[in-house]
């Protein structure tokens, strides 16, 4: 059974995407063995990444001469993609004196991870016998010593007896913050012979090649020569690249019919100086019209705009949460329609294969393998849908595919992906494929436990239900109501549809081509679906599908949290449960 989970697993690997954001990683060491007995270690790392089964050098530390215990200076820029598994390699190895080299260089040891595991900031230890993702090399000691994730994404491995990297891991995004922002004005200059002018406000970043960039234009407020325009949100790097001293340039318009809005006035400002509002100073500008500016001389402007309100909305990134200690609750549900064919039979879509894993293993592995790094405990909740479950062979929507101990349970967790295949496997022997198509109720119960975490307002447990089918499901007016009410709910629904069938009804699901209604007409709060047909990737890396069905879900779990304006938990409430391997 392991070898078709590992021949799935092998085949993952890297492709090309945009990246989501880059990583800073930092490197020290703790308590290097000193193999000479005259002199300190002359440590140095080297990071690599896997790609299609092999190693390469990304790039590689300082050398740092005397010591047992470097920290490091160089920092390793890697791009973070959450679809895709990036496995990492750190090697440490002792550099003769006079030499950069790694040929004449001490192997000391090695410790391997996947980059997920690296940016998750949650306690946890892996035993010599659990949980271990890194592979010891090297020179082992007499003893074996857990490796231990701290909170802050130092990660400890016992090489030798007194030998311990570890790294740390630090998002590097842009500016992503918001700012709120709302405008008036007073005594405008009237362009309008019969009534009052119509002004409107238009905002403009000045670019370092001195382009202009519309940022935002404000609604026209008609007849009125004292407007108080609304106030709207703009991200900082729209507003000013990130940059307070930035120049912007804001022009009063009185609006025409006919598009040729006459020119009321400008002036210039940063969003520096926008800030001060902040501290309940009001703020305002001169409108001024150069051209009456040079012609009257006794002007003084066309105008005064006042800024009301300024605040700067804080958004975080899909990182902020993980880093803070969210986990990604993972569940599976399997078909098991008698449409899918005899599992005995090689044409059966659950045929088991002693060496090719079938579409079901592949889309498993491909998404879980991702997934599992964002949880801590590697439990998942596995579920089967339309089999007649022994002993008494009744139909089970939501009868468990773990059914070893238990066959007529509701849900019972494995340990791992490999412990979901492997339930899996045990169990298509012992139930009887049947039907009909029905996946609301296991959308309403993983949407049960989301309402749970709900309640607690902490983004602490966001939950992603894979599920993968054969057919068109038959209840589809109950998964539009349920679809509706899981959208808000921290939860995604991730569908992939497996075989020849003709899924198109399944796209109305997916909401890319409008907007999902319940059957009453409500429409769903955010896109949650995402529906992929497998045959799309039949030859194609198990990795481009774990990239096209998860590629959605980072803004899916930011955007929840934000709307429900749910903060990362705090950092430095970390910082006092930390865990050092001794």
């Amino acid at each position: 059974m392991s070898n078709i989970y590992e021949s799935a697993e092998a085949t993952l690997g890297f492709i090309s995407s945009p990246c989501l954001t880059k990583v800073e990683l930092r490197v020290a060491c703790r308590g290097i063995s000193d193999r000479d007995a005259l002199s300190k270690p002359d440590p140095c790392v080297v990071l690599k990444m896997q790609s299609h089964g092999q190693w390469f050098e990304v790039d590689r530390t300082e050398v740092i001469r005397s010591s047992s215990g470097p920290v490091f200076s160089k920092i390793f820029l890697v791009d973070y993609y959450f679809e895709e598994v990036q496995r990492l390699r750190f090697e440490l190895h002792d550099i003769s004196s006079g030499n950069n080299g790694l040929r004449d260089a001490d192997f000391l040891g090695a410790m391997e991870c996947t980059l997920g595991q690296v940016s998750e900031r949650l306690d946890w230890i892996v035993h010599s016998k659990g949980r271990a993702c890194m592979k010891q090399a090297g020179r082992l000691g007499k003893e074996l010593i857990s490796i231990s994730f701290s909170l802050t994404s130092f990660l400890h491995l016992r090489v030798d007896l007194s030998l311990s990297p570890f790294v740390t891991a630090e998002e590097l995004s842009g500016n992503d913050d918001y700012v709120e922002l709302s405008f008036s004005a007073r005594k405008l200059d009237d362009k309008d012979f019969f009534s009052k002018s119509d002004p409107f406000l238009e905002i403009f970043r000045i670019n370092d090649d001195g382009t202009e960039s519309l940022v935002h234009r404000t609604e026209t407020v008609m007849n009125n020569l004292s407007p108080v325009w609304k106030s709207f949100k703009v991200s900082l790097n729209t507003l000013c690249s990130g940059d307070h001293d930035r120049e912007l340039k804001c022009t009063v318009w009185d609006w025409d019919s006919n598009g040729k809005h006459d020119f009321i006035g400008e002036f210039h400002t940063t969003f520096k100086e926008m800030r001060v509002e902040q501290e309940g100073k009001q703020i305002q500008w001169e409108c001024i019209n150069p051209k009456y500016q040079m012609k009257k001389k006794n002007y003084r402007n066309s105008g005064v705009v006042i800024l009301n309100h300024c605040k700067i909305i804080k958004m975080y990134s899909f990182l902020d949460y993980i880093m803070g200690g969210c986990q990604i609750q993972f569940t599976v549900a399997i078909d098991f329609t008698a449409s899918n064919g005899d599992p005995r039979n090689s044409c059966s879509l659950h045929y088991i294969h002693p060496y090719q894993p079938n579409e079901y293993l592949k889309a498993l592995v491909a998404v879980g393998e991702i997934c599992q790094d964002y949880d801590s405990d590697k439990m998942f909740p596995a579920f089967g849908f339309g089999a007649l479950i022994p002993p008494d062979f009744k139909v089970g929507h939501l009868g468990a595919c773990t059914c070893q101990k238990q066959p007529t349970c509701v849900c019972v967790c494995v340990a791992g992906i490999q412990g979901v295949v492997e339930a899996y496997q045990n169990c298509l022997p012992k139930i009887q494929l049947y039907g009909p198509t029905n996946i609301a109720p296991i959308i309403q119960k993983v949407a049960s436990s989301a309402s749970e975490e709900m309640h607690t307002k902490e983004a602490m447990e966001y939950f992603i239900l894979l599920i993968l089918t054969d057919g068109v499901i038959t209840d589809m007016a109950d998964t539009r109501e349920a679809i509706v009410h899981a959208s808000h709910l921290p939860m995604s629904v991730i569908i992939v549809g497996v075989g020849n069938a003709d899924f198109t009804d399944m796209q109305i699901l997916d909401g890319d081509d409008g907007i999902l209604r319940s059957p009453k007409g409500e429409p769903v709060l955010r896109d949650i679906v995402q529906f992929v047909p497998f045959k799309d990737f039949k030859h194609a890396s198990p990795a481009a599908l774990a990239k096209s069905v998860l590629a959605e879900v980072p803004n899916q779990v930011v955007d929840y949290y934000n709307a429900k304006g749910i903060k990362p938990k705090c950092m430095s409430d970390y910082e006092s449960t930390r865990t050092f391997s001794p």
